[in-house]
């Protein structure tokens, strides 16, 4: 059982009427005027946090990216590694959705550690029910699962094979390494069953380098 590295939240805030000319800067609805916005230490969970906002309130994600070369290196103590901006069209769902954010980061998206200071880490997350989020960025169906693999660069790789070959999924987005963080991975779609198959195998991948990097 490896130890689980639990995202932060950093700041957030709520605009609950967004000034127009701010506002055309992001795609919204008609009608969508309230904004929520939040940094956090972990993108990928962030990433995933979102989605699940989507799923659990009338609210969209109007703008997500990864700040470069992660968290160790972000510009100021409330900057981590993510910063991400969801739109409602009025602050009761906007506040749903950050509290959605809130209990997917507090209680269920999570990394992995591979060794005891925790500087050797993956991410091999199943969504069950994709929302419009994750849905959209690779290309399914919302409502579809998804596996959520990343890891440094070399084992992301080698993981994302080990996956593939596993179960009965398909690479729906690909995460070249480096990504602005320095890890790489994929998004990756079947049955739930599949899915679950697909992260297993990428988890047992990586742990496998980890214990022995040099062999081929």
């Amino acid at each position: 059982m490896l130890e689980r590295i639990k995202a932060e939240i950093l700041a957030v805030r709520m605009i609950p009427n967004v000034d127009a000319t701010l506002a055309a800067q992001f795609p919204l609805k008609p009608g969508y005027r309230s904004l929520g916005i939040l940094t956090t230490t972990i993108d990928d969970v962030g990433y995933t946090a979102l989605d699940e906002a989507t799923k659990r309130a009338e609210v969209e994600v109007v703008y997500a990216r990864s700040c470069y070369a992660g968290a160790s290196h972000a510009s100021g103590p409330l900057s981590g590694e993510f910063i991400g901006i969801i739109a409602g069209p009025n602050p009761d769902e906007v506040s749903s959705g950050i509290e959605a954010i809130r209990n997917t980061i507090q209680y269920d998206a999570f990394f992995e550690s591979l060794n005891e200071d925790r500087t050797h880490a993956l991410y091999a997350h199943v969504v069950a029910r994709t929302g419009s989020y994750l849905s959209h960025l690779a290309s399914i169906q919302e409502g579809e699962p998804l596996a959520y693999l990343i890891a440094p660069p070399l084992e992301a790789m080698y993981g994302l094979d080990a996956a593939l070959k596993a179960a009965d999924v398909r690479l729906m987005k690909f995460f070249g390494p480096p990504s602005e963080t320095n890890f790489g991975g994929g998004l990756l779609t079947g049955t739930q069953a599949a899915c679950h198959a697909a992260a297993e195998a990428f988890r047992a991948s990586i742990i496998e380098i980890a214990k022995q990097p040099i062999t081929y």
